[in-house]
């Protein structure tokens, strides 16, 4: 009798829906209908629509349950997740199509996302999960494609658009590749509670965790004494150490960065670059990222060429131009200028300035 080993998720391919199975890995092309609906054709002629919407990344289960009964409904059951969290619908059937579509958008949920649109932005945990953010996660989003509802809902953009966040520059949401990338930021360094130090830490790994040096032992107090100066306000100390908090209600922000991709289609990938050091918290609808996001998206699909990517526009026109057009400020925090940087990062992404 052989034992079972592996408890984790079963093999995909016993979950894809029939035609995609049928003809798997003999798919002829696929075209983009509308906003939110795409159509793949195989060599077989046999075909399979993906309608696509955009939903929260943190969900209840009532609400998964609501979008299966809807896939039991359309399409057989057979639905999924994309990486940046948009629920896409299998459809097998074209005359449950549009009723599909109906459907969705009588309940609210957003249809589009698809072709020369700002698809779900990809965000992290933010205030409801995680321990050392500088800004919420869920609530800017919302903001933000709030107010930018109609370029998810259209293809009018000069190329796709990847927006993302990450509450603080420890990055698990990994923004650092996306045409724009809302990043919260710790302005202060943490402070240094002595007793919950002595009471709770390994002293010796707080003090390898952090990645600059900034961090050495108070061998009188049995405690740590942080090198403010060499401090990057990153909070590695405090995910190791909960005597060393690095969150701040008035210090902590939003900056963003713009002009990176993950697609080497033109040109290959690149970094997102740092435009806007600081952005003040200002729950619940963030108005300064919002307005800020917004300007750098309408400046960039008022000026591009068809296909074009942010950070493609930007190496045509220079930043210098970006920042003439987009109106914002060139500060002193865009030059890399961080005494612990290599040679090769001690640059400015306006290099020509």
């Amino acid at each position: 009798m052989s034992t079972k080993t592996d408890f984790g998720p079963p093999n995909y391919k016993e979950l894809l829906p029939p035609v995609i199975e049928k003809n798997y890995g003999q798919w002829k092309y696929h075209e983009r209908l509308q906003p939110g609906l795409l159509r793949h054709v195989a060599d077989s002629g046999d075909e399979i629509y993906t309608v696509r919407v955009g939903s929260p990344r943190l969900v209840s289960t009532d609400w998964i349950k609501d979008m299966c009964a809807i896939a039991d409904e359309y399409c057989g059951g057979y639905l999924r997740f994309t990486s940046r969290h948009n629920l896409e619908f299998l459809v097998s059937d074209k005359s449950k199509v549009e009723p599909l579509i109906a459907h969705l958008k009588a309940m609210g949920l957003p249809v589009g996302g698809t072709g020369h649109a700002i698809s779900n932005p990809v965000h992290t945990q933010g205030w409801i999960h995680c321990h050392t953010p500088a800004t919420d996660a869920s609530g800017i989003v919302k903001s933000v494609m709030d107010d930018l509802y109609e370029y998810f809902v259209d293809m009018k953009l000069p190329a796709y658009c990847r927006i993302s966040l990450a509450c603080c520059l420890n990055m698990c949401g990994a923004v650092h590749c996306s045409d724009i990338a809302i990043l919260g930021i710790h302005r202060k360094p943490p402070k240094v509670n002595h007793e919950i130090v002595q009471a709770k830490c390994e002293i010796p790994n707080v003090i390898a965790a952090c990645p600059t040096g900034a961090i050495r032992p108070d061998p009188k107090n049995k405690s740590l004494v942080v090198n403010e100066d060499r401090c990057m306000y990153c909070g590695n100390c405090y995910t190791m150490c909960p005597g060393m908090p690095v969150a701040d209600p008035v210090g902590d922000g939003v900056s963003i960065w713009v002009g990176g991709k993950i697609s080497s289609a033109r040109t290959p990938p690149k970094f997102s670059r740092l435009v806007i050091p600081f952005l003040p918290n200002n729950p619940p609808r963030w108005p300064e990222v919002t307005s800020a996001v917004r300007n750098i998206v309408e400046v960039w699909a008022s000026h591009a060429h068809k296909h074009e990517r942010m950070g493609e526009w930007i190496d045509r026109i220079g930043w210098e131009r970006f920042f003439d057009l987009s109106g914002i400020p060139f500060e002193v925090q865009l030059i890399d200028d961080f005494t612990m940087a290599s040679d090769t990062f001690r640059s400015t992404p306006t290099f020509k300035w």
